[in-house]
């Protein structure tokens, strides 16, 4: 099984402003559904309420929590830990990381592949990706975009998977 760590990142690794995205890539959201559709997807609490509180459609959403009452919504399971969830996860081919910034701490670790988009572009923000070690991930694929009508920031998709060190 593959745990694959999904993101967008501005050029000063903001991911995130008061618990919303901040730009808007339309190319970028097709690429995150394109990815993750048919899979299950991990994410902290807060991303998910930030998402809108309910499930993306054609995924397994697992929220992890601390909070032992939370009650998820229709077509969601809760995890108190990484671990719990990805064991939740146990039957699928590829596991998707989808943040915040403690989850995809968490998950570097046990992380296969890392898919980033790279917006070219600094932000404001509160939310950051966290800090990791570049050595230990190789680019295996990059694709780079000009700004256009509907994406108005040049980004890239790149693909990384971890090395052996």
């Amino acid at each position: 099984m593959k745990l694959s760590i999904i993101a967008a990142i501005a050029q000063n690794n903001v991911i995130g402003n008061n618990n919303s995205l901040i730009w808007h890539l339309p190319a970028d959201l097709r690429y995150f559904k394109q990815k993750t559709t048919g899979h299950h997807i991990i994410m902290g609490r807060n991303t998910f309420e930030s998402l809108g509180g309910r499930p993306l459609p054609n995924r397994t959403t697992v929220i992890i929590t601390r909070n032992r009452n939370y009650t998820a919504p229709d077509g969601c399971l809760v995890a108190y830990s990484l671990e719990e969830a990805i064991t939740l996860c146990k039957n699928d081919d590829e596991i998707f990381i989808c943040g915040g910034s403690q989850i995809y701490a968490l998950a570097f670790d046990c992380a296969t592949d890392m898919y980033l988009t790279r917006v070219a572009h600094s932000f404001e923000g509160d939310a950051f990706f966290p800090d990791y070690n570049h050595l230990q991930w190789q680019l295996v694929e990059t694709e780079n975009h000009v700004a256009d009508e509907k994406n108005h920031y040049d980004y890239s998709f790149n693909h990384f998977v971890k090395r052996e060190l």
